[in-house]
């Protein structure tokens, strides 16, 4: 977890794990297993497991955020279940690359900028900073206009009653939103664990929220379940829907998040670390059985969560004849299907956005830090990230479009988190004897090249006017 209490890098905020013994020599990771005793055979019945839950689920916030929102309104009001196929193949992807990037912190005990910057060169590092920071900014973007957006549907109208402008109340929604957001951050002092809690809350809610709205829809469930497992695209508007799918290809598989999650596991890598101050090649794995399942349940839970929204659009909105804005649909469900499901989306989209414009603070300070070796205050992040969101309300852009536009600025910017991951994590000198084997490599790149083939066909359309 990102350390509130110090802006110092994971180098000197975890000095009991000694990082440099698993990075610099190959051997030195097994001659470490033998100072810390093997630990006990790995079982579901142990209350262990369960103190190992978290990292992910903090992660899977990203995975539900108010570009999420959009990009799922977007797709289900215009194509119905057609593109339910794409969160599918969305999550596998999540899953592996959430999996490696938990692999890689556990087995280096550094983040993934760290290493980046320890065995790339300078030129190279910085460019991947710059990446970075373009899906930082534009995940901030999304997160904080949702959070804003949710708290104006809840409070909006009273203000608007009382003689307050729409950009007026919007603004005060975003003020407070954010300093919600200080709040939730600031858990953090407690302990790592209460963040984490903090944040498995919300996506709790957000799930409760959304199972309450299919109870209300009624969806065609094999129809459904046909356009999960069966591949399609509009053939009528064909660069629309793929445009679509790629915005929920970017709000799925989230960039900035690949980094954070090698910095969500550090914390329990330091409580592990024992006299001689040293973990072990056994302890290690032991980890990473216990992570793989934190991802595996996570992963799953935000696919369940971004398939519902997709199934709500697709029954409440299909028939609109446009994608509504996310305004526009919280206005569309209380005559459809009562106010309490208004109350109940605009519920779900302001935790969704607390939740994850938390999650994207902390990921901006582990890209800033790990990137660039430099100590930058989290909260600081928080004040800088606000201006561009307050910028858009100023302005009065649409909130849609940009939250859409920004899910695929991440899938454009995907590749540059993704390959340094694979390279890393496929490198023994960098990983010893948890190199990824050759099936996980081939899926791995096989997932890039599914991310920069979309990309290049939708450059392709976007650039020949089709």
């Amino acid at each position: 977890m990102v350390d509130l209490r110090s802006s110092h890098s994971a180098e000197t905020d975890f000095p009991e794990v000694e990082t440099e013994s698993l990075t610099d020599s190959p051997a030195a990771l097994t001659a470490a297993t033998s100072t810390v005793a093997a630990p006990r055979r790995f079982s579901f019945r142990r209350n262990e497991m369960w103190t190992y839950f978290g990292p992910a689920f903090v992660a899977s916030v990203a995975y539900i955020d108010p570009g999420n929102f959009a990009t799922n309104i977007e797709g289900g009001s215009r194509f119905g279940y057609r593109l339910l196929w794409v969160l599918l193949w969305s999550n596998a992807m999540a899953i592996l690359i959430q999996y490696l990037s938990a692999k890689l912190g556990i087995v280096t005990g550094l983040t993934l900028p760290q290493n980046c910057r320890r065995h790339f060169s300078r030129p190279l590092t910085i460019f991947l900073w710059v990446a970075a920071e373009c899906s930082a900014i534009a995940t901030d973007l999304a997160e904080f206009l949702g959070a804003a957006l949710g708290f104006y549907l809840l409070v909006g109208p009273a203000m608007l009653a009382h003689g307050w402008s729409r950009t007026g109340s919007l603004f005060i929604a975003a003020l407070v939103s954010s300093v919600l957001v200080f709040l939730i951050l600031a858990l953090d002092l407690a302990g790592f664990r209460w963040l984490e809690r903090g944040i498995m809350a919300f996506v709790g809610i957000i799930g409760l929220c959304y199972g309450f709205e299919i109870f209300l829809v009624h969806p065609d469930w094999r129809l459904a379940a046909f356009h999960v497992l069966v591949p399609t695209l509009d053939r009528g508007d064909f660069h629309s829907s793929l445009y679509v799918a790629v915005g929920m290809l970017g709000a799925t598989v989230m960039p900035h998040v690949i980094y954070l999650h090698s910095a969500l596991v550090q914390p329990r890598l330091k409580q592990m670390a024992k006299p001689p101050k040293t973990v072990g090649h056994g302890v290690r794995r032991s980890y990473l059985r216990f992570e793989l399942i934190d991802v595996f349940v996570a992963m799953n839970g935000a696919w369940l969560i971004n398939s519902a929204m997709i199934v709500m659009a697709a029954v409440a909105f299909v028939h609109s004849g446009k994608a509504p804005s996310i305004e526009d649909a919280y206005h569309t469900l209380g005559p459809l299907l009562g106010p309490m499901s208004a109350t109940v989306f605009a519920v779900a989209l302001l935790c969704s956005g607390l939740s994850s414009s938390t999650v994207g603070v902390m990921a901006g300070q582990v890209i800033i830090e790990g990137f660039l070796d430099v100590k930058f205050s989290i909260f600081l992040r928080r004040l800088i990230t606000i201006i561009p969101a307050l910028i858009v309300i100023a302005v009065g852009l649409d909130p849609l479009k940009i939250l859409i536009l920004s899910q695929v600025v991440l899938s454009f910017t995907l590749p540059f988190a993704l390959i340094p991951l694979l390279v890393l994590t496929s490198k023994r000198s960098v990983m010893d004897t948890f190199a990824s084997a050759l099936r996980t490599r081939i899926a791995g790149w096989a997932a890039v090249g599914i991310i920069l083939t979309l990309n290049v066909v939708l450059l392709g359309q976007i650039a020949f006017g089709d």
